[in-house]
């Protein structure tokens, strides 16, 4: 017996989204919130390694997924900027990333984990963020 899939719009077949597009877009939605550097290795390990990489690739880089059918885990590795508080901006990028995956692909994030791997010191002078 087959099981049909058709839709409320009558249209028949299975959508999947590949672990690359949720990691891009959940890379995106992390470095959208004021206060996160880079993602990835931190900055020493990327200028010893060279960024010779796409736009797409270096959105992804420092993010794993685990995609189910509506939900997915998700693992981040982020630098932060000097002056910004880190539990202010791992609050933010959270909802952030939550918000961006269900909007473009409608999965929950059933997990979003942070891992501070760096500092990344801006050119100019800031104010420190934290309150």
């Amino acid at each position: 017996m087959t099981e049909d899939k058709r839709n409320e719009h009558g249209f028949v077949g299975e959508t999947i989204i590949g672990d690359e597009v949720v990691a891009s877009i959940a890379g995106l939605a992390a470095q959208e919130v004021e206060g996160v550097g880079s993602l990835g290795r931190s900055a020493v390990r990327r200028a010893i390694a060279g960024a010779f990489s796409d736009a797409a690739e270096k959105a992804r880089s420092g993010v794993s997924v685990e995609v189910g059918k509506r939900e997915c885990i998700v693992d981040l590795q982020i630098n932060v900027l000097y002056g910004y508080s880190i539990p202010n901006i791992i609050n933010e990028a959270r909802k952030k990333v939550a918000a961006r995956l269900l909007e473009f692909t409608g999965l929950i994030a059933k997990e979003i984990n942070i891992r501070v791997v760096g500092i990344d010191i801006p050119t100019k002078k800031v104010q420190p963020k934290v309150e």
